[in-house]
């Protein structure tokens, strides 16, 4: 499995940022949230005089193999025509992205479809879709590791170009039933509890997919290990997702983490390498059953609830401006030794 060299940002710098916070022309934590973002984002950087540089959100596309057992109202061909859409411009995602400001990288991890060369759709493809996994893994370790390289590589190249605030987005038909298994494996909370309707299932739905789900996790025959686990029961562009956010906090970046399905990639990831938490701002607790739970198992504060549940992304992208106040309040700003205000607290 590849490797990533995660530090924990080094605290030596937090006594000066939190006088910093402190000593501006408020009364002592009166700004909540937006100081305690400060200075994480202050940590992260190491600087008293933190910024935020062209934000990236890096969406990876792929197909799930479990989507033939009937888990999800949205059937196989949508991811690709969804590709095909954030690349014309029109999809929720993209009016975000041109609101906040992100560049909007989509990234093909395994749809199980021949993006044409110049489509806009980068080529990071590692297969056509993940197997079966009611019935067989849905990667191997192999192709699990070539993901990890790939998501790591995207988000090295989107650092060359400047960025050093990145959000993950995904798209697959099918990827609720992945993601649930996943944060029944790193959080132990009972599966029933982690699935909901992914992208409309009734009730009768639910109650099919659970089933499913269940079946596949009593057929599963693995060594046991986290990584076995993941393998078997995971997606493409998740774990794509997951190199990203490990490369990300190597090269000591901010990671404004979205929904359901990019929370339980952020949990693999602390699974695999427990510094990169460190590096994680939970954007947003959506509307999809489950993800209180998963949040609240990692100790996250989410900046917003809005009820999104349509992942890409965009709930990470919403958040983006409550970053840029934190930042905004810690350089902008006066002390109370700068100006003639008494400190009244």
């Amino acid at each position: 499995m590849k490797r990533f060299d995660i530090h924990r940002p080094d605290r030596a710098i937090e006594p000066a940022l939190i006088d910093k916070i402190d000593n501006l022309t408020k009364p002592k934590g009166s700004l909540g949230m937006l100081e305690r973002l400060a200075l994480q984002i202050g940590l992260i950087q190491q600087t008293l005089s933190p910024e935020l540089r062209n934000p990236c959100n890096i969406l990876f596309a792929a197909d799930h193999g479990i989507i033939a057992e009937g888990v999800s109202v949205s059937p196989k061909e949508v991811t690709r025509q969804q590709v095909e859409h954030f690349v014309r411009g029109g999809a929720g995602i993209n009016f975000l992205c041109n609101q906040h400001g992100f560049r909007l990288v989509v990234v093909d991890a395994g749809v199980d479809h021949e993006f044409p060369e110049g489509s806009g759709v980068v080529d990071m493809k590692v297969r056509r879709s993940t197997r079966n996994f009611l019935h067989e893994a849905a990667m191997t370790s192999g192709e699990a590791d070539l993901c990890l390289e790939r998501g790591a590589e995207m988000v090295s190249r989107v650092h060359a170009d400047g960025c050093n605030v990145v959000s993950f987005g995904e798209m697959g038909s099918g990827n609720t039933s992945s993601s649930s298994m996943w944060m029944h494996i790193l959080t132990g909370i009972p599966l029933d509890k982690c699935i909901g309707a992914g992208a409309g299932l009734d009730s009768d739905g639910v109650r099919h997919k659970l089933d499913v789900l269940t079946r596949a996790l009593e057929a599963y025959e693995g060594d046991g290990s986290l990584w076995s686990r993941l393998c078997r029961f995971g997606g493409l562009e998740m774990m794509m997702a997951v190199g990203g956010m490990l490369r990300a906090a190597e090269l000591g970046m901010v990671i404004l983490v979205d929904g359901f399905i990019m929370t339980s990639c952020m949990a693999a990831a602390i699974a695999l390498n427990p510094a990169v938490a460190d590096y994680a701002v939970y954007g947003h607790c959506g509307d999809e059953s489950g993800h209180r739970l998963m949040l609240d198992a990692l100790g996250a504060r989410p900046l917003l609830r809005l009820d999104l549940r349509l992942g890409e992304g965009s709930g990470a992208v919403c958040a983006y401006p409550i970053l840029q106040s934190a930042v905004r309040m810690i350089n902008e700003m006066d002390s109370f030794k700068k100006v003639s205000v008494t400190k009244y607290f």
